[in-house]
């Protein structure tokens, strides 16, 4: 990674994290496959899951001591999905800092949200590896508490589409219905889908018809949310 471009995601991240280990935790293994088999970042993803998950548990349970355990799991489930985490990375722009391989660059890979929340588990294992658990959790707190304190909305990425049936039941109109295109050779297709309830509708991708529908799913449930509140 250029020393221009790493200082402006280590300004984001509001962490020092050693170089090499900043740059391992931004390599998904398709640029590694393609470049001799260099390592990659599965291994810091699987430590920075760790992290994450600690990090958000001691969080739940002292923010809200009468809240039960059902709960706290339902919301931590909610702030550490594939969809939030995936979020959490376009805030800070790491799709633009990920190593990929010709493929997934061509395939949109660097807006693609488990690639995105892959690499941004791999970073907060990084964190705890340079800077030590207090700043790994620092980091993994100040990115997450936006979406804590919107449980509703990120409630939606645990559960997208049932979060779309149950709007739409509110809105008095017919259960959402589901359209599904595909494109590219069996080995790497891509799945669109489109969600139509009512008068709205919206769009998702995925590499498959469930990834595609939830990513429909959610946009469309934040949209209807968004014009609802404005």
């Amino acid at each position: 990674m250029p020393e221009s471009a790493q200082s402006t995601l280590t300004e984001k991240l509001g962490v020092e994290i050693d170089a090499e280990l900043l740059a391992l935790a931004l390599t998904h293994r398709s640029y590694a496959y393609e470049n001799g088999g260099t390592p990659h970042n599965e291994r810091l993803e699987f430590l920075g899951d760790s992290v994450l998950g600690l990090a958000v548990t001691a969080m739940l349970y002292e923010r809200f001591p009468d809240v039960d355990e059902g709960d706290l799991a339902k919301r931590r489930a909610s702030v550490v999905s594939t969809l939030a985490l995936a979020d959490v990375a376009r805030s800070i722009g790491l799709g633009d800092h990920v190593k990929l391989g010709r493929g997934e660059e061509q395939t949109g890979g660097r807006d693609k949200d488990s690639i995105l929340a892959d690499a941004m588990e791999a970073v907060f294992g990084a964190a705890f590896l340079s800077a030590g658990r207090s700043d790994a959790d620092a980091l993994v707190l100040r990115l997450i508490m936006p979406l804590v304190d919107d449980p509703a909305r990120y409630g939606a990425a645990v559960d997208p589409k049932t979060s779309v049936q149950e709007l739409a039941a509110r809105l008095g109109v017919d259960p959402p219905s589901y359209e599904i295109t595909s494109e590219g050779p069996d080995h790497s297709r891509r799945f669109t889908a489109v969600v139509r309830v009512g008068e709205h509708s919206a769009s998702g991708a995925g590499t498959s018809k469930k990834h595609a529908e939830m990513a429909a799913a959610l946009t469309l449930w934040r949209a209807i949310q968004s014009s609802s509140s404005a």
